[in-house]
């Protein structure tokens, strides 16, 4: 595993805080798993705390999903987000919970946030993990150990929530890593841009 530390380009780290509301977002009634930078769970912390001030190293997941044809299905998220509202990602990711596998945590994502069952695919793999640290301006921070995750639909068939998925669409994989100018107004999720790197490097 290795460390994409440095805050990006023009991203602002401040203090991360935000008005009391924050205490009855959703996110405060839920935990993820604190780890080390080898991904050693360290116990549960509030994924509200996790994700405020300077934030708490925790363990999370993204998965890239393909059709057969090479193509990355990207999903905006949702206008509701706290972090990353109206950023497109490649193509959903969370966090798992205590006891469950990223394997399971994410297989359950794609059914809740894009309707993909688990009979639409037999290929759900990890391949890369990674650890980074980014601030979203006066809003927040993700500082995660992340796992990426490939998954191809054999039937790409989809019904999103829309309390999670803005939009969606489908993008040559190959093009969009070698053209990023032409998907710049897209603004595309920090970890999503680091596991595509990777994914070509």
């Amino acid at each position: 595993m290795s460390s994409e530390d440095a805050a990006a380009p023009g991203d602002s780290a401040g203090d991360g805080a935000s008005d009391t509301s924050d205490t009855d977002h959703e996110n405060a009634l839920q935990d993820v798993i604190a780890v080390d930078p080898d991904d050693v769970a360290q116990g549960t912390v509030n994924r509200l705390d996790a994700h405020t001030g300077d934030g708490i190293r925790h363990r999370a997941f993204t998965c890239l999903v393909f059709d057969r044809d090479g193509r990355i299905l990207l999903a905006q998220r949702a206008p509701n987000k706290r972090l990353w509202d109206g950023h497109w990602d490649g193509t959903v990711a969370s966090h798992p919970v205590e006891g469950q596998s990223q394997e399971d945590a994410t297989e359950q994502r794609l059914e809740e946030e894009l309707g993909i069952s688990p009979d639409q695919y037999d290929d759900l793999r990890v391949t890369d993990k990674f650890e980074y640290k980014r601030y979203y301006p006066n809003e927040g921070v993700e500082w995660e150990v992340c796992a990426v995750l490939k998954v191809t639909l054999d039937d790409t068939s989809l019904d999103p929530d829309e309390e999670e998925i803005g939009g969606m669409l489908w993008a040559d994989y190959d093009h969009l890593h070698e053209n990023p100018a032409l998907y710049r107004q897209l603004r595309l999720c920090p970890w999503f841009e680091i596991a595509m790197r990777r994914d070509f490097s």
